[in-house]
């Protein structure tokens, strides 16, 4: 995997996101804990457990790191 998780999530920043993983990437970089160079699945599922408050579910991230591992396959 070449690039992080957040580095990933970061093109779904939007100024009105219209769904939940740009809600989830305007939040993640406000976030200034998150951790922005993880590729590890555990570290950032146990991280937003306990820091992701402004996540709905812990689906959003799942789908979102579904889609990262898929594109890094590429």
């Amino acid at each position: 995997m070449a690039k992080s998780f957040y580095h990933y999530l970061m093109k779904y920043r939007h100024p009105k996101p219209s769904n939940a993983i740009e809600e989830f990437a305007n939040h993640a970089f406000e976030d200034h804990s998150f951790p922005k160079l993880s590729k590890d699945y555990h570290e950032l599922c146990n991280y937003l457990e306990l820091n992701g408050h402004y996540l709905k579910t812990m689906a959003v991230f799942d789908e979102a790191w579904e889609a990262y591992l898929n594109e890094e396959r590429k």
